[in-house]
């Protein structure tokens, strides 16, 4: 199989092609471009779907797509070659580059080390002006954490590392990553800036059509607001074909047919383990160590409107790029084809899709609530109907792999939220939550009053911003606390100093604050140095 020709896979593309329009056709995916290479070269492209569903301009090998966060690996690469001529020092405080650099907090310099693995202490960044250089700027105004004391992914650390690659080199981001990587390694159909100039050559990013709610199927997708950057962070865009060119670069290595990018000591600087994250270990700009007992290599990257996965296999040398043109994950599609090639190389039965998970619908009857309000669940033609009033609501489980004790419901005015059955330690079943409400399972010991401060009244609401990353969110108060919700889902507000922290990041630095109270309603949150949400006139 190694260097072998694509007609002569042909049975196991046409497995994955199966497989991947099985994945796709539930989940209405507009658009997919595959790439698969080992170390010698590249095995096949696939393409799936349409670059614009208006237009019905379908997916080719030559379609671009952007890549995201893989585009943390060219920074830190380029970042190594520099080290390598000594002209960066990897321990070096930031402001020995960027001498107006400055962070809130009072912490221990900020290094070229910490912003490379995501452990400088900063926030994740918001893309809060349109370009990155005031984002930055405006970090003196965030409380940032101890440079060093925890792992936390940031956008903007990787905004500043690529202010320093440009300080440093007296060239602009793209001018540098096209010399350095994509010249040397014959990248002709990829570009390291997204601008205006290059649009025509991508596909129609497309995003939910409602950006206020839970996305189901039949909601469909709407072109993506479109916007320039050149952000070391992520603006990379090209083919599949392009990007499986560096892949293989990485799975040599870093050596290619005219050279190396990195020497062997800089390489295994930038593939060792650093900081380590819930999902796995962090090098420089690239996921490392071992999935399902096998070394390694990749990133995975988002955009808005486009989702983009990068995976390498040390062992067999095999490698995938995957792009969508929509918000859906590539992640575990993209595993599945790399699993797939894996068992092709070693003889072995092909692998199919995995099934969606059986859910015991039965687990969730029954009543909940109290004598204010109540609500009834049953099972009914093998779904989940929800009675509340006079109203029936059939509920869907959210997501098409779905997610665990969530479901949604198609109803207009029911559909802001997803239904959230709530557990307890040993599983069993306590409530059910759905925006503002809650009903307690019959039969439950949670208390059911709460008491809040008065402040708190002002706060819950619907909120916007311009921002395309995050533009709606919605505030609620529950069971005695203020919940943060989007599309993605809920993080609960928890009170630290004048604003709040979310609960899944309770050490910060991402605060809200707010502000502006008028007829007792908060009309602004915000955070220092970050995204700031208007209060909205709907619901």
């Amino acid at each position: 199989m190694p260097g072998q020709p694509e007609a002569s896979l042909s049975p196991i593309l046409d497995h994955l092609d199966r497989q991947i329009r099985d994945w796709m056709a539930p989940r209405t995916t507009p658009g997919i471009a595959l790439a698969i290479t080992d170390r010698e070269g590249l095995l096949a492209t696939r393409s799936y779907g349409y670059a614009d569903l208006a237009a019905r301009t379908p997916v080719t090998p030559a379609t671009w797509f952007q890549h995201g966060s893989i585009g943390k690996s060219f920074s830190a690469i380029v970042t190594l070659q520099l080290v390598e001529e000594g002209r960066l020092d990897l321990q070096a405080p930031v402001t020995r580059y960027l001498p107006w650099f400055a962070v809130g907090g009072g912490h221990a310099p900020i290094t070229l080390h910490h912003l490379l693995t995501h452990t400088s202490g900063l926030p994740a960044g918001t893309d809060v002006s349109p370009d990155q250089r005031y984002e930055n700027w405006a970090l003196r105004e965030v409380s940032a954490a101890a440079p060093g004391s925890r792992v936390r992914y940031s956008n903007v650390g990787y905004r500043v590392l690529g202010q320093i690659l440009e300080a440093v080199t007296g060239q602009r981001y793209e001018e540098m990553v096209t010399q350095r990587i994509l010249q040397p390694l014959g990248m002709h159909d990829t570009r390291a800036v997204i601008d205006n100039a290059m649009r025509h050559r991508q596909a129609v990013a497309y995003i939910n059509f409602y950006d206020d709610r839970p996305w189901r199927p039949e909601h469909g997708f709407a072109p993506a607001p479109w916007f320039e950057t050149n952000s070391a962070d992520g603006c990379i865009a090209g083919t599949a074909a392009d990007l499986a060119t560096y892949l293989r670069m990485l799975l040599n290595q870093g050596a290619y047919p005219g050279g190396r990018l990195l020497s062997p000591e800089s390489f295994a600087r930038l593939t060792a383990s650093h900081a380590t994250f819930p999902w796995g270990e962090y090098g420089y700009g690239l996921v490392v160590g071992e999935r399902n007992g096998r070394a390694f290599i990749g990133h995975e990257g988002g955009m808005v409107g486009f989702i983009a996965a990068m995976f390498g296999d040390i062992p067999s040398g095999l490698g995938v790029v995957m792009f969508t043109n929509s918000p859906q994950d590539m992640a575990g599609i993209a595993s599945y084809v790399l699993a797939t090639m894996i068992a092709a190389r070693a003889g072995d039965p092909l692998p199919e899709l995995p099934a969606a998970p059986e859910i015991d619908l039965t687990a969730y009857t029954g009543r909940y609530g109290t004598a204010h309000e109540r609500v009834h669940v049953e099972v009914v033609a093998n779904q989940l109907v929800l009675t509340w009033g006079d109203v029936r609501l059939p509920l869907e489980p959210q997501g098409v792999a779905p997610e665990p004790d969530r479901f949604l419901a198609t109803e207009s005015g029911y559909d802001r939220f997803a239904f959230h059955f709530q557990r307890d330690d040993d599983g069993g079943i306590t409530g059910l939550a759905h925006g503002p409400h809650w009903f307690p399972a019959e039969g439950s010991t949670s208390p059911t009053t709460f008491e809040t401060p008065a402040a708190w009244a002002a706060y819950p609401g619907h909120y916007r911003s311009h921002n395309p990353w995050n533009p709606d969110i919605r505030v609620v108060l529950r069971q005695g606390e203020l919940w943060l919700a989007n599309i993605w889902g809920e993080d609960r507000l928890i009170p630290d100093g004048e604003g709040f922290v979310v609960d899944a990041e309770p050490e910060g630095p991402e605060r809200f604050v707010f502000d502006t109270i008028v007829d007792g309603q908060a009309w602004r949150v915000g955070s220092p140095g970050g995204e700031t949400y208007y209060r909205f006139f709907t619901e």
